[in-house]
C-alpha cells in the first residue's frame, strides 16, 4: 500500500486538439505540455462523452454514460463519483478549481474542495453563486470581468469574445486556480497518497490572457476556420444552435454570421496564448511536486472535457459533434508510464476513471462503461473500442433537437438526431475537415444503416450493463459490487 501512487489530474475546459506543440501543432507554445507528451504516454484519439461541460464531467467521473448517470445539462445531479472509491481506499482526496458538479459544493468524496467555477457567470438565467475566485477578487478590491461589464466596451460586438486580463495576474483564474492547487501541496502536512483533482477554467471564454502571453503570437498565423461550404446544408438542429449563437452572447463570445479574418486571427491569438498561460501553470505545479520531494511517485494526467469550434464549421464554442467539440488531448506521465508512447486506438474520456482507480490499486465496479487504460502502460494491450459514443439532449441551447447521438467507428462518423430525418455522416480518412456530408449520398447508405444499427445495439448494451448501477443510485446494491 505504501508505494501507491500520487495522482495529479489536470483538467482544462474546453481546449481542443489541436492545441500541443508536441502533438504536431507547431503555432501554439507549450513547452510543459510537450514535455509531458515527450517523456509521458498520448491518447491520440480521445474523444469526449457529450460535448458540454457538467454532463461530459459527470460521465467522466461516474465512468458511465449520459444516459445512465442523467446528466444531460450542467444543472442535474450528479449520483456518484468514483472519488469516494479512492477515498474510501485510504487516498487523501482534493479538488482546486472547476469540477462543474450539481450541487457545485457538494463533496463527492473529496476531503476538500476549494471550488472555482465559469469565468463568466454573468446572466440571470443562473443561480446565485459565489466561488474562492468571486472572493479573491472581492477582497482584493477589483470588480470581476464578466459581460456585465465587458459589453460596455465600444468594440464589444467585435470582439468574438476575445479581451486582454487588467486585472493581477495573480487573480486570473487560470493562475489562481494552479497557484491554489500548488500551495496545498506546499502546506499539506499528511503523509498518504493524494489524489489532486485541479480543474483550470480556461481556455473557456472569455478568451482572456494577459497581454505579455499575446505578444508571443503577435504577427504569428493561424490556421484558418473551417468555412469552405455552404452552411445551409447542414441539418436544422446546428442550423438552430448557430441561430442562437448569433442572438445570444454566451459566455461573452458574440458571435457574427461572417466574421473577417483578422476577427478569426484574433480570436485564435487569444485563444492560444490563454493555453500558453495554462502550460506555464502546468510547469508550476510540476515544480511544486518536485519541491515536496514526491514527483516520481506521482502520476500526471492532462485532459479537458470537450473542445471549441472558435469558428470552424460557423460555430461558436461547442454543442455540436464537429471534431473540435469532441476529440480531446488526453496525456499520462510519470511513475509506470512509457515515455514518448502515442496510441492511436479509439479512447474514451471517461475511461480515465476506471485507469485511475487501478493505479490506486482498486478495482472498478464491473458495471463502469468506461474502460481500463493501464493495460497500454504494459506489453499487452487492452482489446481495442471499434466505436466511441458521444450524446447531447435536454439543452438549454442545443434546443432544436430532443437527443443527439455521435457514433464514431474506425475513420467514420455518423451523428443522429432523434426527431429529424436530417443527419450527418463523415468519412473522416478522406475527409478530415468534415467539409462533405455522406448522410444522403446513396453510395454510403449501407454505411449509415449499419452506424444508426450500431447505436442502437450499443444502447441495449449499455442498458443491460449499467442495471448494478442503477440499482447502487437506489440504494439497494452495494456500489462496490
Amino acid at each position: 500500500m505504501g508505494t501507491r501512487p500520487n495522482i495529479v489530474f489536470i483538467l482544462t475546459d474546453q481546449q481542443r486538439y489541436d492545441t500541443i506543440n508536441a502533438l504536431g501543432f507547431p503555432y501554439v507554445d507549450t513547452p510543459n505540455l510537450d514535455r509531458l507528451v515527450k517523456e509521458g504516454t498520448s491518447f491520440d484519439r480521445t474523444y469526449v462523452t457529450a460535448p458540454s461541460c457538467s454532463p461530459s464531467r459527470a460521465s467522466l467521473f461516474s465512468g458511465t454514460y449520459p444516459h445512465t448517470n442523467g446528466v444531460f445539462r450542467n444543472d442535474e445531479a450528479w449520483n456518484y463519483c468514483w472519488v469516494s472509491d479512492l477515498n474510501t481506499a485510504g487516498y487523501r482526496c482534493v479538488n482546486v478549481g472547476k469540477m462543474h458538479t450539481w450541487p457545485v459544493e457538494g463533496a463527492f468524496g473529496f476531503h476538500e474542495r476549494h471550488v472555482t467555477e465559469n469565468k463568466d457567470r454573468a446572466h440571470p438565467n443562473l443561480p446565485f453563486y459565489l466561488d474562492n475566485w468571486d472572493k479573491a477578487i472581492w477582497i482584493s478590491g477589483f470588480e470581476k470581468p464578466s459581460r456585465q461589464n465587458q459589453k460596455h466596451l465600444p468594440d464589444y460586438t467585435d470582439r468574438l469574445g476575445s479581451f486582454t486580463w487588467e486585472l493581477p495576474k495573480n487573480l486570473h483564474p487560470d493562475v489562481f486556480v494552479p497557484q491554489s492547487a500548488c500551495m496545498w501541496l506546499d502546506r499539506y502536512s499528511g503523509a498518504e497518497p493524494f489524489f489532486l483533482q485541479i480543474g483550470i477554467p480556461g481556455p473557456h471564454p472569455p478568451y482572456d490572457p494577459l497581454q505579455p502571453y499575446l505578444d508571443q503570437y503577435e504577427g504569428r498565423e493561424f490556421p484558418a476556420p473551417i468555412r469552405d461550404y455552404d452552411l445551409d446544408s447542414q441539418p436544422k438542429p446546428l442550423r438552430d444552435l448557430r441561430r442562437n449563437h448569433l442572438d445570444n452572447d454566451h459566455d461573452a463570445v458574440v458571435h457574427l454570421a461572417n466574421p473577417t479574418d483578422a476577427q478569426t486571427q484574433r480570436q485564435r491569438a487569444h485563444y492560444f496564448a490563454n493555453i500558453t498561460m495554462i502550460d506555464e501553470q502546468v510547469g508550476l505545479v510540476i515544480d511544486a511536486l518536485e519541491r515536496r520531494g514526491v514527483l516520481d511517485n506521482t502520476i500526471i494526467i492532462f485532459a479537458s472535457d470537450h473542445g471549441d469550434c472558435l469558428n470552424d464549421h460557423g460555430h461558436s464554442q461547442k454543442w455540436n459533434m464537429f471534431e473540435q467539440s469532441v476529440h480531446v488531448p488526453c496525456i499520462f506521465w510519470g511513475k509506470g508510464i512509457p515515455a514518448g508512447k502515442k496510441v492511436s486506438d479509439l479512447v474514451s474520456l471517461m475511461d480515465i476513471g476506471p485507469t485511475v482507480l487501478e493505479f490506486a490499486e482498486v478495482t472498478p465496479p464491473d458495471w463502469m462503461e468506461a474502460q481500463s487504460l493501464r493495460p497500454y502502460f504494459g506489453e499487452t494491450a487492452p482489446p481495442r473500442r471499434d466505436c466511441v459514443f458521444a450524446e447531447h439532449a435536454r439543452d438549454a441551447i442545443l434546443t432544436g433537437t430532443e437527443f443527439m447521438t455521435m457514433v464514431l467507428c474506425d475513420d467514420w462518423k455518423l451523428v443522429h438526431f432523434v426527431d429529424s430525418d436530417e443527419g450527418q455522416l463523415f468519412d473522416l480518412a478522406t475527409d478530415p475537415g468534415e467539409r462533405r456530408n455522406r448522410w444522403d449520398d446513396p453510395d454510403c447508405a449501407g454505411k449509415k444503416n449499419a452506424l444508426i444499427s450500431r447505436i442502437l445495439r450499443w444502447r441495449i448494451q449499455s442498458d443491460v450493463r449499467t442495471q448494478r448501477f442503477l440499482n447502487v443510485i437506489a440504494g439497494t446494491e452495494s456500489r462496490r459490487t
